[in-house]
């Protein structure tokens, strides 16, 4: 017996506007909604397909009204499947994103960003 991963649920103060920028970010949509608590993905789960096969886990975010009070111990990393990586930065920065510096240097081939919603989580 085994289990899946299937969500991976993100504290914030405002869900649907960090919901918003992922979708965006992702290409997934809005697919569960209730108070202070938006779910997005690339596909509906079902029972069904979650016993089935492994699928993508969608993203949950669930309004809380406390700070961060430490670093982050988890970030997503995103990588561009149509376009450069300059072109994507380019493109998160439209959607408002931020760029940021957690010590990684100059020569890296990856750039560290904070979503619009809370400007010190990276991805």
């Amino acid at each position: 017996m085994a289990s899946r991963f299937t969500e991976l649920s993100v504290d914030c103060h405002d869900p649907e506007r960090l919901a918003a920028f992922w979708c965006e970010v992702l290409d997934f949509q809005v697919i569960d909604r209730s108070e202070g608590k938006v779910e997005i993905g690339s596909w509906v789960p079902t029972v069904e397909d979650v016993r089935a096969r492994q699928m993508p886990p969608t993203l949950v975010f669930i309004q809380v009204p406390e700070g961060r009070a430490v670093k982050n111990r988890l970030h997503l990393d995103v990588s561009p499947i149509d376009d450069s990586t300059e072109g994507e930065v380019n493109r998160l920065l439209g959607l408002g994103a931020t760029r940021t510096d957690v010590g990684q240097g100059a020569d890296r081939n990856w750039v560290v960003m904070a979503d619009p919603n809370t400007p010190d989580y990276q991805f």
